[in-house]
């Protein structure tokens, strides 16, 4: 038996754990990318750039992009939408922008992850962190989807419940998202290109929706360009404002994005490759955030036309704003009741299937286990639809309890963020993760602004509840103790950040 030499030993290790792994995507699962070789070396090899511009490329890198847009349109994103509007008006349309721009930035450097390491952020977190360390990760990024996938599956319910009138309660609605959502991930075994088609489609729905329900309003243009062009905050709208930030960065989209642009044919051994995937994919995310700020920009504006100024403008929220549409606008050939409802169901449906979707490659990627997928997605998804289901039951018929139970699970994300952030941010940072690839000092120091500026934001909202909620002697201390644990976790992730070691790989073992 012939011995191995030593420098073979890690790239047959290499092999073997490629092998064992999970993977986001098999390689018989990726699009094909297809190739001018000689025009590509032409530009690429010799002077480490990428490869001319093509239509057609960018075409085939489509799709990753708009799948984590769904995460900006989601119900719980559109109640901070309708709510921001009637009570603020036009004001804060300039601060929906940058929030926009923020999270683009944050879901660039996710996707940088993604191509460059060929890992997505779950399994470089398994890799990097201690085991107890990624094990409380994983727990967090798992509450996170699960509040979030509680929003999303409710304000499907509450679309399919205006749309058959009320004949469908609540929790039957619940059922019907659940099942749907297995009969849309089904198209995955066609192709991701299929699955990425369906998407398409709900967006557009939602982006004529909206659309239609903005000409019926026929809102002020000149109020709305100053709106966006023209920073202006006050006492009375500054909490709309903390929440229009909070709500942007969605700690699932952040694993999420990593593994999509995974579903790529791209040779990472050709750097130039590697440069031209994080050009289009760069392109594509920036067409998908804008068609995600235009369409939050319609519900934003449809309702400080009609609401701001109101009485009706503080109790607005997702369970009675189409019923107070349908007072204000009126029916016609298309009641707006119902306009708003299609909506609202195809950003339910595609914000509960891109979750499921998460779900899946968070419990791979942290687990290291193989499984088939529709077992998976079966019990990422019964983590959410069962608490769903019972919340349904027990709140159907009280919005204020809804509204209620809104704010904490928006309290349960907004905790959850930091766990995203800092990981992905240390692990783009890191020249023996990324190799060249690596961000930039100026990069660097903008997307730390932007971690620190939302984090800051999520704990003035996480102050703000827990000052209002919080009251008795257990209570207070309970809230003490846990807070004196999550920053000291923080901590720990931002030390352990700065002192990254390479890979842990099994050659060390041999």
């Amino acid at each position: 038996m012939s011995r191995l030499e030593n420098n073979d030993l890690p790239l047959l290790i290499d092999q073997i754990e490629e092998e064992e792994e999970e993977r986001a995507y098999e390689e018989t699962e990726k699009v094909h990318i297809v190739r001018d070789e000689d025009n590509d070396l032409e530009y690429g090899v010799g002077c480490g750039g990428a490869p001319p511009f093509s239509w057609r490329k960018l075409w085939l890198f489509t799709g990753p992009g708009f799948l984590m847009s769904i995460a900006f349109l989601d119900p719980g994103n559109l109640e901070g939408d309708l709510q921001a509007g009637a009570v603020a008006g036009y004001s804060l349309l300039w601060l929906l922008m940058w929030a926009t721009a923020m999270g683009l930035l944050v879901q660039l450097l996710s996707a940088r992850l993604g191509v460059a390491t060929g890992r997505h952020l779950a399994e470089l977190c398994r890799e990097e962190y201690p085991t107890w360390a990624a094990y409380v990760l994983w727990v967090m990024a798992e509450l996170a989807l699960i509040g979030s996938d509680i929003q999303e599956v409710i304000g499907s319910a509450i679309a399919i419940k205006i749309l058959t009138n009320g004949i469908f309660p609540l929790w039957a609605g619940v059922v019907i998202t659940a099942l749907d959502c297995f009969v849309f991930l089904f198209l995955e075994n066609y192709g991701i290109r299929k699955l990425e088609a369906v998407f398409a489609v709900l967006i557009a729905t939602m982006g004529v929706s909206f659309a239609w329900m903005f000409g019926q309003a026929k809102p002020s243009g000149s109020e709305l360009l100053v709106g966006i062009l023209v920073p202006k905050l006050s006492s009375r709208t500054i909490q709309k404002a903390v929440g229009v930030v909070g709500c942007i960065i969605m700690p699932h989209n952040v694993f999420l994005h990593s593994a999509l642009v995974q579903s790529r044919e791209v040779d990472k051994r050709q750097k130039y490759r590697v440069q031209e995937a994080i050009n289009y994919y760069t392109i594509e995310s920036t067409l998908a955030l804008f068609v995600s700020f235009m369409i939050n920009l319609f519900v934003t504006t449809v309702f400080a036309k009609g609401f701001y100024n109101t009485d009706l403008a503080d109790s607005i929220g997702l369970v009675n704003a189409g019923q107070y549409l349908q007072e204000k606008y009126g029916g016609g050939v298309f009641p707006i009741l119902y306009i708003w409802g299609i909506g609202l169901l195809a950003a339910g449906q595609s914000s509960t299937i891109t979750g499921t979707y998460a779900g899946q490659f968070i419990m791979g990627g942290f687990l290291n286990f193989k499984m088939k997928k529709w077992l998976r997605a079966l019990i990422t998804r019964s983590c959410a639809i069962i608490p769903t289901i019972i919340v349904a039951l027990v709140f159907d018929s009280s919005e204020a309890t809804l509204d209620v139970l809104n704010e904490w699970l928006n309290v349960l994300q907004s905790i959850q963020i930091p766990f995203a952030l800092i990981p992905l941010l240390c692990l783009v940072s890191k020249e023996q993760i990324m190799g060249s690839f690596k961000i930039g000092p100026l990069c660097k120091t903008i997307a730390w602004l932007v971690a620190a500026l939302v984090i800051m934001i999520n704990g003035y909202l996480l102050l703000e509840f827990f000052s209002s909620e919080v009251s008795g002697i257990i209570y207070t201390g309970f809230v003490t103790v846990f807070t004196a644990s999550y920053g000291a976790f923080i901590v720990y992730l931002i030390a352990r950040g700065i002192n990254f070691t390479p890979w842990r790989s099994k050659a060390e073992s041999y």
